[in-house]
């Protein structure tokens, strides 16, 4: 005979396991939101600082479609935090900032993967795209600041 299966527990795991991971994605973006503030302000010229901030500004925009996404399967907002500091100097920054997006990119990619809800998917492979042209920015900045 088939062994018994309990079908909600198993949706219910899903979903508690997505909740979590937009939970995180969420304070991912919010902490890049707070750290490319404080970069924009340490960059070396107008053009870099600019380019920061609009970076920045894509980053508010997933957070916003996060929060969006967590309350929509929650019923309730996020309370955001601070995960990552970020480093003090330009230089440092901007290496955090490549190895954060790239990794950010396949964390997104994974969830858009494993989500079954098309708006969630659409969210998190247009936030993923982001996070590379973020990362190959941050390393034009900081191979141009190296020469």
């Amino acid at each position: 005979m088939y062994p018994y299966t309990n079908y909600y527990d198993a949706v219910y795991r899903q979903s508690n396991a997505l909740i979590q991971e937009i939970e995180q994605a969420i304070n991912g973006e919010y902490s890049a939101i707070e750290c490319y503030t404080r970069l924009a302000n340490l960059a070396s010229n107008k053009k870099e600082r600019e380019q920061i901030l609009e970076i920045r500004e894509d980053e508010v925009r997933h957070y916003q479609q996060f929060v969006h996404l967590y309350q929509r399967l929650t019923g309730h907002p996020p309370q955001p935090k601070i995960t990552e500091e970020c480093p003090d100097s330009y230089v440092k920054g901007l290496k955090f900032a490549i190895e954060d997006e790239q990794k950010t990119v396949d964390f997104y990619m994974e969830i858009a993967d494993k989500a079954t809800d098309p708006m969630v998917q659409a969210a998190f492979r247009r936030a993923a795209v982001d996070e590379q042209n973020h990362a190959v920015w941050f390393l034009y900045f900081f191979t141009k600041g190296k020469s």
